[in-house]
């Protein structure tokens, strides 16, 4: 069955892999997916973390909110072997989890984490403004997105909890079993079930048009978002990613999405993976529609809403800044589609691209400056969740 969310080929996406951004991307690719391979997708639309949802089914929803996470919260500090007739599926759910894959090395991993870490200030640039922003052209994978009311929760709230699950998973061994990230990454894999669980119990939910939401294949696309465009954004800023960094980074996203419920195999190891599998999603996406401009709007609106900074001349330097990296990422096209005006600072990403290009060469010619370098940029990365603490 061919979901009608399935377009090819995807008429703004096709642009940006032709004429954007993507351009450079595709062009290290030996042979570009045709349509044939790429339907070979299409089952993935379909498949969800059903271990996840049997969570949510068994224990939240018989027991209500409060104590099921009261439960899940002591099994978290305490290890589940602390939570007296816990269910079966929650024991599996955490002995998938806590077990070491075979195929994960700690010393990549590090390296992916040490890179994440360097991006500093301008990593979560990337994030919110490529990453996040340009999720927002497909109407598809915005679906789930209304249907859990993420308008009237306020973009706020999303960007917040984004920013804090990205810090609390890059931290130093912070996917060991008993650290933030490790919280995070559990957290997160129940949100999302909690999400479509509630989301198939909705009448209007269309899953032969639309597909399970947030299935298999979307969740592999958010997945790429974080590691391949995070990776692409920062290239764009002037940062230099060798080939250690970039082993690391899919290494470390490729763990990440394991702990959050995708299957490790449908995750990439190399860029070039990497780039056939974000091509196969982007291609078949359809165009953006009213939501599309909804939530782009409230996501530029969004340091309006926020409790910080204080004054309105700073939210509105903080929305012209954020408007002028929309563009820097995305393009012209794109930021059109989704209306998002240009911006009078539009010169700050160039200052930014220059700045980095000086210190990634000095750094890397220097391995002190290079260990400084990832140091303090984890450093303005925890200021920021701090700052995001009060928001």
């Amino acid at each position: 069955m061919t979901p009608t969310r399935f377009i090819y080929p995807s008429p703004d996406f096709d642009y940006y892999w032709k004429q954007g951004h993507g351009k450079k991307m595709i062009a290290k690719l030996d042979k570009i997916p045709t349509q044939t391979e790429i339907e070979k997708h299409i089952p993935k639309l379909f498949e969800f973390d059903s271990l996840a949802d049997e969570v949510i089914r068994d224990i939240y929803l018989k027991n209500g909110f409060k104590e099921a996470d009261n439960l899940i919260q002591n099994a978290l500090k305490n290890g589940i072997d602390s939570v007296p007739d816990a269910p079966i599926c929650l024991q599996n759910l955490f002995s998938e989890m806590e077990k070491t894959p075979d195929w994960l090395d700690p010393q990549i991993l590090k390296n992916g984490v040490d890179f994440c870490q360097r991006g500093a200030a301008f990593g979560l640039m990337v994030l919110r403004n490529y990453s996040l922003m340009g999720g927002y052209e497909s109407a598809a994978i915005n679906k789930p997105l209304i249907f859990t009311g993420a308008l009237k929760k306020g973009s706020v709230k999303r960007i917040t909890d984004t920013t804090e699950f990205w810090i609390n998973i890059t931290g130093n061994n912070a996917l060991n079993r008993f650290e933030a990230g490790f919280e995070s990454c559990l957290k997160t894999r129940l949100m999302h079930a909690y999400a479509r669980v509630s989301i198939l119990n909705d009448p209007n939910w269309e899953t032969e048009s639309w597909g399970i939401p947030l299935n298999a294949w979307d969740m592999i696309a958010t997945n790429l978002g974080f590691s391949l465009v995070y990776l692409n954004g920062l290239n764009l800023l002037g940062y230099k990613a060798s080939s250690k960094d970039i082993e690391g980074l899919f290494h470390f996203w490729k763990y990440v999405g394991h702990l959050i419920g995708i299957p490790p195999s449908y995750l990439p190891n190399t860029e070039k993976e990497a780039i056939e599998a974000l091509y196969s999603w982007t291609i078949t996406q359809p165009p953006g529609d009213e939501d599309t401009k909804t939530l782009a709007i409230a996501l530029m609106n969004e340091p309006f809403k926020a409790n910080f900074p204080k004054y309105y001349w700073q939210k509105k330097f903080v929305v012209q800044s954020h408007l002028a990296y929309n563009h820097f990422f995305l393009g012209k096209r794109s930021c059109e589609n989704m209306k998002l005006p240009k911006s009078k600072l539009w010169f700050l990403p160039y200052i930014a691209k220059y700045l980095n290009h000086l210190n990634e060469f000095i750094a890397y010619k220097n391995e002190f400056f290079m260990k400084r370098r990832i140091k303090k940029g984890r450093n303005q990365q925890e200021k920021i969740k701090a700052i995001f603490f009060f928001r």
